[in-house]
């Protein structure tokens, strides 16, 4: 009985909207609280970094619908093909313990997802790069295999195959993925680019932010860096389903951050919700976890950090 009611409760807490409300009671003020981030404008460039398809839709469907609807030019580079997840890949080939092909399978599919959510959301197909490194891998990528080979325990892959992507039969590496995303943003030289924020649960989010900070570094453009979560914290975002009139607040992992807020008109949560639902490979799996980010809101950082050392405001005592 006690388990249950544990359950019972645990459930209220994660789909219940007053529930969450009263768990978290100042976490909607905190959001009407942030400064509004800067309005897009004509000609500007918006380039979106996505570790799997359907992180660009999830953090940013309603801010590349305003930077079009601003005159603004929006593109998207894919990290990966989302080819290492193992329950999709399961569902998919209706296998138990799903083989290589359907790994491969899944990452045509995600790869089509992908494109048709950026139809729902505008941005035209010639706008989108996928650079086709392994999911699950980057941050191996980023450390231990820069300049070794890596090899995809999912795909079977040691190397770039996929139709499609920007350098085929590049080998999986570190510095090939490096090379290979600097040429992306050489060639779009955005004026804002959107990265998972390095306090990302996922090892691949925080491999894109650890490379595109170091890249726009070099290029002294770090000041285009806006940040995003998707992956925040235990259960973040509360609570899970589709609720539109909720705020997304801010994520536990990174609430120190200094956050603006991005309003969305109901129209744009709509198309949105849209574009999300596009990924059938993962809404069957995950569509509440999805469908929470379906909020009259979205945030963006500046910063990649807080702005004192462990997070303390600057000036204030530790």
């Amino acid at each position: 009985m006690l388990a249950l009611l544990l359950v019972a409760g645990l459930m209220l807490w994660i789909n219940v909207a007053p529930i969450s409300h009263l768990t978290q009671p100042r976490a909607a003020a905190r959001v009407a609280g942030l400064p509004k981030a800067a309005p897009f404008y004509p000609g500007e460039r918006l380039m979106v970094l996505a570790p799997h398809p359907d992180d660009e839709s999830l953090c940013c469907a309603g801010l590349m619908q305003q930077a079009r609807a601003a005159g603004a030019e929006v593109f998207v580079t894919f990290m990966t093909s989302g080819d290492g997840f193992e329950f999709s890949a399961a569902v998919d080939g209706q296998q138990v313990r799903p083989g290589v092909q359907a790994f491969r399978t899944l990452a045509l599919r995600r790869m089509n997802e992908a494109r048709a959510a950026a139809r729902a959301l505008g941005v035209p197909a010639s706008h989108l790069s996928f650079l086709g490194y392994p999911d699950g891998g980057l941050l191996r990528l980023f450390l231990e295999n820069y300049a070794a080979p890596y090899l995809s325990p999912t795909t079977g892959l040691n190397r770039v195959t996929y139709s499609g992507t920007v350098s085929p039969g590049r080998s999986f590496s570190g510095q090939n993925l490096e090379q290979d995303l600097a040429g992306r943003i050489e060639a779009v030289n955005p004026d804002l680019l959107l990265v998972p924020a390095p306090q990302e649960a996922h090892a691949d989010h925080r491999a894109t932010s650890y490379l595109a900070l170091r890249l726009m570094a070099r290029r002294g453009q770090a000041s285009r860096l806006r940040f995003w979560v998707v992956h925040g914290g235990l259960e973040w975002p509360l609570p899970k389903g589709t609720h539109l009139t909720e705020p997304l607040t801010l994520p536990s992992r990174a609430e120190n951050l200094p956050w603006t807020r991005v309003d969305l008109t109901p129209a744009q949560v709509r198309q949105k919700a849209r574009a999300i639902q596009v990924y059938r490979t993962q809404t069957r799996l995950m569509g509440r976890f999805m469908d929470a980010f379906e909020r009259r809101n979205e945030l963006l950082s500046p910063d990649a950090l807080p702005a004192g050392p462990l997070g303390v405001p600057v000036g204030a005592s530790p």
